[in-house]
């Protein structure tokens, strides 16, 4: 994979950055969601990773929760449409969470992503003064990893990882996908069709390739796999059936008629017993010569 410099000339600032919790009193911004497809997309990406079992208690996995820190004595607060928390310190798992401080909630976020929509591109703002920009803030104050930003309007899909302190641009693989080492996944676009909204979408694909489903997929794999097993058991079964039929009527013409109780042995008999008597009975003379063919058998 090649990776191409990102070119931002940020002027140097000196930063005091302080890993405070937000005070309890804090009133959260109210700000509104920027597009239907937003939340939806963040909820996709989750609901992917939950029913692949690749969630943890120790993951923090979600979007629209503030990231928190003081900067030079001011507190800072971004909202990432989509993150990935790798570490939640435990005695805040399974809490409703209204904020979130790197290293003092937990690890720092390995993944964040940004949509955009038709606002000014805030996404892409490197402003190294207060409220600080997006761009800046993930890259020079958090230091996340890897950043991500898609555009669902056209399907524009950006990752950019932290090298040396700097975002740099990665390509995609041949099938237009990026690798995602901190979840073992590579992450694409698809256009289709999810409640009832067709747009391109976010995906997971494993290492083999194969594409995670969402949980409506899930449950449609699951009903053809059941539709298709019961077609193969009824085959099987209808084959049982109509090989002990063939077989009664043989028995019937070589020894007779068949008490019940010997009948039913012959019924439960497997199917590759089955196959044995079908050669095992031109041997027999009388039904004692088929009931005590058949005590080799428990049953």
């Amino acid at each position: 994979m090649t990776v191409t410099s990102t070119q931002r000339e940020i002027p140097k600032v000196t930063l005091d950055i302080q890993w405070e919790r937000l005070p309890d009193n804090f009133e959260l911004p109210d700000e509104p969601v920027e597009s239907t497809i937003h939340p939806l997309l963040a909820w996709a990406l989750k609901e992917i990773l939950s029913i692949a079992g690749l969630m943890t208690a120790e993951m923090l996995i979600g979007g629209n929760l503030g990231m928190c820190v003081r900067v030079n004595n001011k507190i800072v607060l971004k909202a990432p449409d989509w993150f990935y928390v790798p570490r939640l310190n435990p005695n805040l798992r399974g809490k409703n969470l209204k904020s979130y401080t790197p290293h003092t909630d937990g690890d720092i976020p390995a993944i964040v992503m940004e949509f955009l929509s038709d606002t000014d591109g805030g996404e892409y703002s490197s402003k190294s003064t207060y409220p600080y920009g997006k761009w800046y803030f993930y890259e020079r104050i958090l230091q996340v990893p890897i950043y991500v930003i898609f555009d669902p309007r056209d399907g524009m899909l950006e990752v950019h990882e932290l090298v040396e302190g700097r975002y740099e641009v990665q390509s995609p693989d041949e099938n237009g996908r990026y690798w995602f080492a901190p979840l073992g996944l590579y992450l694409g676009v698809w256009n289709g069709t999810k409640d009832n909204l067709t747009s391109d979408w976010l995906r997971w694909w494993d290492e083999s390739g194969q594409m995670l489903p969402w949980g409506v997929e899930r449950v449609e794999q699951s009903f053809q796999e059941g539709i298709q097993q019961g077609i193969q058991q009824g085959i099987q079964q209808g084959e049982i059936q109509g090989k002990l039929s063939t077989i009664e009527r043989m028995l019937n013409r070589k020894i007779g008629e068949i008490p019940s109780d010997v009948q039913s042995k012959v019924n439960n008999l497997s199917p590759s017993a089955l196959d044995e008597l079908s050669t095992a009975l031109f041997d027999f003379a009388n039904v004692e010569d088929l009931a005590e063919w058949l005590a080799q058998y428990e049953f």
